[in-house]
Order: structure tokens, then C-alpha cells, then sequence
């Protein structure tokens, strides 16, 4: 199975797109398809999608006669050409209406049939295209599209003698279809812009020579060289070279952090200060920057279940539409014994607004915009879909190690019954040999206040127990409470902090402990406070002892925590809390988190974490910071609001306008263009509104 992408070109029409993507998945050799319209991509999953792409062409020609796919690397001139004839018709067109306009005023009376052949000439102008594409639309058999329901309407409307109205609501639904266009494109390029930070060229070093290569063609091991200002262009390692790096564009931080030879670094991020020599670790195709991009259009492919819905919404709604004016148009006046004029210009109104694409715009451009909003706060989101799950969630499950808490361990607290450094040094110095986190925690204590410890003579090691060791002829043991207790020797009942406890005995009787813990998470607390509010209850699932989890629970704020759980405990436990609270969105980082990251109605990872939970999550945060999770919530609840007020606006307004109309309270074509290319410009700014939207 093999997934492509295709650039889509000549595609002016968001319910075309819907059913363009409809046909193509339809096909044989064809397992999925997703159309994304604010991308003008089409993504296709099957056997060899490369070689059906002229029947794809062929199919999506069936409904948009001049659209065509493209390979993301093929370059076309086309588009460009269209746009300039498509201004020359609006202006020319548009003045020619103008000046008509204007000669009647100055003239008076009726139009003479020097006027009306001004109109007409401006109608052809402007709706020449529209006339062209509907008649080869009919020829398809296709009669609902919004070509050939505006030529029925402004040809009905020079039938009955409205000639300025049918020039004038063609030359204003050109005029909005041409704010959508640029509305929508800038929207898209924003994003794009922002998201997408592929380099051209890298500087590649030969010795002492530098040469500037195509990006593509460095591979993992090569070394380039990275000057001050400019942007990392591959993930590398530092080999040589100090500066300050700015990850703002990555992961949303905005203070600049250090790097040095040996550190890490990733594409996308600047380079402030230093020059650096990278040795690269990832070749283009794999770096961050082309991770990111991927993400969004990914993201922008899938599809949130309200944007299905009115998919299908639209495919009933027109003919709805089109038979409630055939019946304004002919019945009505029938029953009432009334003139048949004023219903059949409503009628034609109808046909007017008859077009879905606000309706089917409107929404997934509201997702794509949530999507590069998000993006630009180091927040990839897999899908719309996963947007939309995530505004309804009810819980949020976190892991406590990486996610919650620092993921670093180091002693929070001695509690001793002979000299502190003393009882340290005797710790540190049985740990030696050791390789568990925690003793190496008690070394590095004792290393930073400067003690100079001795190595055992003799050590033995009791898994997840302790170390009992001979230290300067001394006998020391070093563990949990339960390791001393089986050497005979009773612990005393003392606190030290929250946290894992090492107690410690000197020849055989009882010194002191020494808490162990993981620090907080940097804005954890307030991270958890803020998802509190939003009335969506907290919990923490770990492996670790119930002493150490409770503390940190009780320090970031979590409402319940669970204790001493296997990878296996922590799926089940996630489907108790599903089951009492509603979704679960679980949080976590480690190659453990994968199964429940899965599990969870969002599975959400740490972009520092495991390859495996990043793989599993529905989201990644590229800053592995916990504030990450309620501005996620946030921008999802933002981003789904946006696009339910679109369809309701959208719904709303036609549905006002039709009853107007078929009321006789007021029927206006020109009220029926803003209900049809006003309303979709309207629910257009509403979704950009996301872009710049402020989330706290």
C-alpha cells in the first residue's frame, strides 16, 4: 500500500472538492482518498496511486472540466495564466456595468436597446465562464452545481427583464467568489509559511572548504556548518561551536536556550549567536521541519466527523433547495391565483443561495486554521478529527515520570540521625558500583557538596531492594525499609520529603534516610489548574511508589493518582476513569505509554519523549510542557465553536432569506448573493479569526 500527495490546481469550488474526493475513492485500486481544499491537496492510499493518475484526472474532470493533479515537485504556469484572465473578465465586465449604469441614469426612461446590448455584453464578460461550465455540465448530466444554478437564475432574470439585477448579481457573485479565493490563499500561506521551514540549500563542510549543496542531498554523518542568524536546516549533533538557540518556530518557547559541542539540536530552530559545526543526524526527509509539515497536511487530509456530516448535508441540501423554488416558481402561484412574476424572481433567488459551498468551506478551512494555530505553539495535531475529540473531553490521565514531572532525579531531603555529610558519604560510597537512577542521585549529591567518597570493598547488590557494602571497614546498608527490616534492623518512623526513601545502617544500626524525587515540572501546577478550570477532571497513572506519587499529585494539583501500575494496570484504569467521567485524553512519554496513548479517546505525547508514544499519539507537544495541554484544549474547543458557528450562520441566514422570499415579505436577488458568496466570505474571516486568536 502506498500513500501520495498531489497538488490540485483549477479547483475554485469546495463542494466540487467534496465530490471529486467521493468519486476518487470510489475507484478501483483506490483504498482512500482525502481532498483537503484550504491545502489544494489531494492525498491518495492504494497499490500504485502514480499509475492511475490520469484516470483520477479523468474522473475528477467529471465534475471541475479543468482540474488537474500534479506531483508536489511539478511546477505550472497555468494557474497563473487563468487568475489574469479571470481579473481582465471581472474588470472589464464590471466597468462595462459601471458605465451602462450610468448612461441609463443620465438618460432616463426604459433601457433602450443600446443599453441592453451594454448588458448583455457585460453579462457575457462576467458570466461567459460560468454559461461555458454549466452547458459542459450538463452535458454530464450534472444540473445541480453552482454554475448551472446561477445561469438559470440570472438568465431567468434577463428573461423577465431584470437586466441590471442578472448583470449585477453575476458581477457580485464573481466579486465574492474572488474574496473567498484570496481570503482562503492567504490563510493557506500563512500557515504554510509557518509550518513549512524546508531549507533549499545547507552548507556542507569538505575539510576546510564550504559548499552549499541542495538540502536534500546531505546525508546522516556529513558536516555542515550553521552561521550565526541563520536557520537549522537538518537534526544534528553539535561537534563544535557555543551559541544560544532560538526554538520558538519548533516548540513555542520563546527564551533562547544554550548549545554546545555534544547537544542535540533540531531543524527549524535559529541559530542566534555562534557558528556551530553539525554533524547531521537525520537526512531531509526524516528532520523535524519535514515532520512538522507533514503533520499539517497529514492533519488537514483528516477529516473532523462535523465536516463529513455536512459533506452529506450538501449533497441533499441543493436539490432540496432547487425543487422548493421549482415549486415557488409554479405551484404557488398556481393555488393563490396570483401573478406568477414576483414568485418566479423569488424562485430565482432561490437557485441564487442554492449553492452549499459556504456550508462546505467554511468548516474544514475553520480546522486547518486551528491546525497552523496550533502548530505555531509547538502543537502538531494528527488530524481535525482529533481536534474535535479532544473539545469534548472530560478527562485528562497523565503520567507522572517525563510528562508531570522532570523525568531527573535528585535528593529532595536527609533526614539523619549522625552527621548529614556523614550519612551521604557512607550512601554514595555504596552506591558506587550501582547503575539504578536512584543511587546515582545519592552520587551526585555527595559529589556537588564535595565529598570524597571511598570505594567499597565488597558490594552485593539485592535487586529493587538495596546495596549492602563495606565502605572504610564500615558494613552499610542502603535501601527501602522493607531491605533493612530483613537484615534485622528496624527503620524509624521519619520523613524526609515525598518522594522514594534510602535508609540507610551503619554497622547494623539505624542512621538516617535520604528522599529521592523527581522535580515538578516547570508551570505544572498552574498547567493542571488551568485544565481544572475548564471543568475536566485530572488524574496521574505510574509505576512508581504510592508515597511518591501522592506527593507529586498533591504538589502539581491532580485531583486522583493511582500508584504501582503496570502498562497493562494503566489501560485498565484508563477505561475505569472513561467509564465514570466520559472521554480521556492520557498524556505520557515512555515506550510503556504507547498501549494506553492508543487507548485513550486522544492519546497525547511528549515530543522529548519515545518514538514509539510519539508514533501512538493522536498529538505531540514539541515542547514536552505540561502548559501545552490546556492551550491544546483551548485551540480545539476555539477551533470546533468556529466551525459550528459557521454552519449555523450559514444555515441561518439562507433560511431567513428563504422565508422572506417565499413569505412576500421581501424577496431580493441581491440578498439571496450575499446569502450565497457574502455568508462564505463572512464564515471565511470567521475561521482565519483562529489564526490570531489569544489563548490563555
Amino acid at each position: 500500500m502506498k500513500t501520495k500527495k498531489y497538488k490540485i490546481e483549477n479547483l475554485d469550488c469546495a463542494h466540487c472538492g467534496a465530490k471529486i474526493e467521493k468519486l476518487i475513492g470510489e475507484m478501483d485500486g483506490i483504498s482512500e482518498a482525502a481532498l483537503s481544499f484550504p491545502m489544494m491537496q489531494l492525498t491518495v492510499s492504494g497499490d500504485d496511486p502514480d499509475a492511475l493518475l490520469p484516470e483520477m484526472i479523468r474522473t475528477a474532470r467529471t465534475v471541475e472540466d479543468e482540474i488537474n493533479f500534479k506531483a508536489e515537485s511539478d511546477e505550472s504556469a497555468d494557474g497563473e495564466e487563468n487568475e489574469k484572465l479571470e481579473m481582465f473578465t471581472l474588470i472589464a465586465g464590471g466597468a462595462l456595468y459601471i458605465i451602462t449604469l450610468i448612461a441609463h441614469a443620465i438618460i432616463g426612461g426604459g433601457y433602450s436597446p443600446l443599453l441592453i446590448a451594454m448588458l448583455a455584453a457585460s453579462y457575457i464578460l462576467l458570466g461567459g465562464g460560468v454559461l461555458l461550465t454549466a452547458a459542459k455540465n450538463i452535458a454530464k448530466g450534472k444540473v445541480f452545481d453552482e454554475n448551472f444554478l446561477m445561469a438559470i437564475a440570472t438568465l431567468g432574470a434577463f428573461i423577465i427583464r431584470e437586466y441590471p439585477e442578472a448583470v449585477g448579481v453575476m458581477l457580485f457573485f464573481r466579486i465574492g467568489e474572488l474574496f473567498e479565493d484570496i481570503a482562503v490563499k492567504r490563510s493557506r500561506g500563512k500557515i504554510m509559511k509557518a509550518v513549512d521551514m524546508r531549507p533549499e540549500t545547507v552548507n556542507l563542510l569538505s575539510g576546510d572548504s564550504v559548499k552549499s549543496v541542495a538540502a536534500e542531498l546531505a546525508a546522516p554523518g556529513d558536516r555542515i556548518l550553521i552561521r550565526p542568524g541563520d536557520r537549522i536546516p537538518l537534526d544534528g549533533t553539535i561537534i563544535e561551536g557555543e551559541s544560544r538557540i532560538d526554538t520558538s518556530a519548533v516548540t513555542g518557547e520563546p527564551v533562547p536556550v544554550k548549545a554546545a559541542a555534544g547537544d542535540k539540536i533540531i531543524s527549524g530552530c535559529v541559530n542566534t549567536s555562534g557558528a556551530l559545526k553539525v554533524r547531521v543526524d537525520n537526512a531531509l526527509r526524516d528532520s523535524m521541519v519535514s515532520r512538522i509539515l507533514e503533520s499539517v497536511e497529514n492533519a488537514a487530509a483528516s477529516k473532523p466527523k462535523i465536516d463529513t456530516f455536512i459533506t452529506r448535508f450538501a449533497a441533499v441540501y441543493t436539490p432540496i433547495v432547487v425543487a422548493v423554488a421549482a415549486i415557488t416558481a409554479v405551484v404557488i402561484p398556481l393555488l393563490t391565483h396570483q401573478d406568477f412574476y414576483p414568485w418566479i424572481y423569488t424562485a430565482l433567488s432561490f437557485l441564487v443561495m442554492s449553492c452549499p459551498c459556504a456550508l462546505v468551506l467554511s468548516v474544514p478551512l475553520a480546522f486547518f486554521c486551528g491546525i497552523g494555530r496550533a502548530s505555531g505553539s509547538g502543537i502538531l495535531f494528527k488530524g481535525g478529527i482529533v481536534m474535535e475529540q479532544l473539545a469534548g473531553i472530560k478527562a485528562v490521565v497523565m503520567d507522572k515520570t517525563g510528562t508531570v514531572t522532570e523525568g531527573k532525579f535528585a535528593v529532595r531531603g536527609i533526614d539523619s540521625l549522625i552527621d548529614e555529610n556523614e550519612l551521604l558519604k557512607y550512601a554514595a560510597s555504596a552506591e558506587l558500583d550501582s547503575t539504578h537512577p536512584i543511587g546515582a542521585s545519592v552520587i551526585a549529591e555527595a559529589e556537588k557538596r564535595g565529598l570524597a567518597l571511598s570505594r567499597p570493598s565488597s558490594v552485593s547488590e539485592i535487586s529493587g531492594k538495596g546495596v549492602k557494602a563495606e565502605v572504610d571497614g564500615a558494613e552499610i546498608l542502603a535501601g527501602s525499609a522493607d531491605f533493612l527490616k530483613d537484615n534485622g534492623i528496624e527503620t524509624a518512623a521519619r520523613k524526609a520529603g515525598g518522594g522514594t526513601e534510602v535508609h540507610v545502617a551503619v554497622n547494623g544500626r539505624y542512621a538516617g534516610l535520604i528522599t529521592v524525587a523527581d522535580a515538578l515540572k516547570s508551570g505544572a501546577a498552574k498547567a493542571v489548574a488551568d485544565i481544572k478550570k475548564s471543568g475536566i477532571k485530572t488524574a496521574m497513572l505510574t509505576g512508581d511508589n504510592e508515597s511518591a506519587a501522592a506527593g507529586v499529585a498533591e504538589a502539581a494539583g491532580i485531583d486522583s493518582v493511582y500508584a504501582g501500575l503496570l502498562p497493562q494496570d494503566k489501560v485498565e484504569k484508563l477505561g475505569a476513569i472513561r467509564g465514570e467521567n466520559g472521554a480521556v485524553m492520557f498524556v505520557g512519554d515512555g515506550i510503556n505509554d504507547a498501549p494506553v496513548l492508543a487507548g485513550a479517546d486522544v492519546g497525547a505525547a511528549m515530543g522529548s519523549g519515545a518514538d514509539a508514544a510519539i508514533e501512538a499519539a493522536d498529538v505531540v507537544f514539541m515542547n514536552s510542557n505540561l502548559e501545552s495541554v490546556p492551550e491544546s484544549i483551548a485551540v480545539s474547543k476555539g477551533t470546533a465553536a468556529i466551525a459550528k458557528e459557521n454552519v449555523v450562520f450559514a444555515l441561518a441566514i439562507k433560511i431567513a432569506v428563504m422565508i422572506l422570499g417565499i413569505t412576500g415579505i421581501y424577496s431580493n436577488m441581491w440578498l439571496a448573493v450575499f446569502a450565497d458568496t457574502g455568508v462564505a466570505f463572512l464564515c471565511i474571516l470567521n475561521s482565519v479569526r483562529m489564526l490570531f486568536k489569544k489563548i490563555k
